[in-house]
């Protein structure tokens, strides 16, 4: 089979944490014989500040890491859709996409047919900004791949689409697996952006203040930290080391004890069922987490067992103490984590679901689904 994947970038992971789940999709559909090209917009913004920030050098490292994969940039300007698209049998446009561009695909589809055509929406705009998702024209897709049951049911409920999946991301685990000959040489590791206000008041609450009195020491990577942010991540005896490639997070997680989900606002108030993708790594690489509250609606995970759960301050606190202080715990909250990934949340269950619904409006049986 032949896929086509529109995405906003498959080499920059620059503040763009789509590009984890895309580049483990992609490379399981290649394992099973399938051809997959991957095309984005040579100025997208993430592209774009990764070269700015660190010139040309990440993006050789991503070549080095991930020689079977490639991203082709294109010129939006003068991009010919017809001839990205011929001869294609399955269609991903990735919803960071312009409605232009989404538009264009649309048309093509429906003047020649011959594929299937799915959106895939990974963001929280559904519901924060509807305004924009309005923007674009599905009459002429399949339908959408959404990373939640309550982005699935606006599309239908508010008339965007005829048809709606429920794809959650995962991770890949040829890339996320513990390391068991790293030794762990600190507590604490975060790895996330700080970005738009959406949570900045959380990661104060759940990561530094906690970190802070708890006494534990470790290190912040991630984007976009003002001045302030580094000065409080300084004040709680932590250290930031900027930016890391995604491809280099399981080495991270594999020097510490233990690592936290802070899920940003719109999620946790507007979005239930959705833990975006660093959850599914974390535990993929079999590090303890400890997450702030998040309404785990869809049971993608075993509370209190997977992972631990800190409702404020005073619990964050108190769990990230145990989990140093007591290995047994630190053990079995590494085994439970490790055990619901390799069973539910692998990019090898999504590519079957994927294909699964690919079969769906081929009209042929369902695929056995992995697990």
């Amino acid at each position: 089979m032949r896929v086509v994947v529109f995405s906003h970038s498959l080499v920059s992971d620059w503040n763009h944490g789509n590009a984890h789940f895309l580049r483990g999709v992609v490379s399981e559909l290649q394992e099973r014989g399938h051809e997959v090209t991957v095309y984005e917009p040579a100025d997208g913004w993430s592209r774009a500040n990764l070269l700015r920030e660190h010139g040309e050098q990440p993006l050789r490292e991503f070549a080095r890491a991930f020689p079977h994969l490639h991203g082709t940039p294109y010129d939006p300007s003068d991009f010919d859709v017809a001839r990205a698209l011929d001869d294609a049998d399955l269609v991903l446009v990735h919803e960071w996409n312009e409605p232009d561009l989404v538009a264009q695909i649309g048309a093509h589809r429906a003047r020649h047919g011959g594929y299937r055509l799915l959106f895939h929406d990974t963001h929280h705009r559904a519901a924060t900004a509807p305004q924009e998702m309005a923007r674009c024209d599905f009459s002429h897709y399949d339908g959408v791949l959404a990373y939640g049951e309550v982005i699935r049911r606006l599309y239908l409920d508010r008339g965007w689409a005829a048809r709606a999946w429920t794809w959650h991301e995962a991770a890949d685990t040829r890339v996320f697996h513990p390391l068991p000959g790293v030794e762990p040489e600190t507590d604490l590791v975060w790895i996330g952006n700080w970005g738009d206000g959406e949570r900045s008041e959380e990661l104060r609450a759940f990561l530094l203040r906690p970190a802070c009195q708890a006494r534990v020491r470790g290190s912040i990577y991630g984007v976009r930290y003002p001045r302030a942010a580094r000065l409080r991540i300084r004040l709680a005896r932590l250290h930031y080391r900027g930016r890391v490639a995604n491809h280099r997070a399981p080495a991270v997680f594999a020097r510490h004890r233990l690592t936290v989900h802070v899920p940003r606002r719109p999620y946790v108030e507007a979005l239930p069922g959705i833990p975006t993708i660093r959850p599914f790594e974390a535990l993929a690489c079999g590090i303890p987490l400890i997450s702030a509250p998040w309404d785990d609606c869809e049971g993608l995970f075993r509370a209190e067992q997977d992972h631990l759960v800190a409702r404020d301050t005073r619990e964050m606190r108190e769990a990230m103490r145990a989990v140093v202080d007591y290995p047994e715990l630190a053990a079995q909250l590494r085994e439970s984590g490790l055990e619901t990934i390799r069973a539910r949340h692998t990019c090898a269950h999504r590519v079957d679901e994927l294909l699964a619904i690919d079969a769906e409006l081929r009209g042929e049986p369902a695929l056995e689904v992995a697990g």
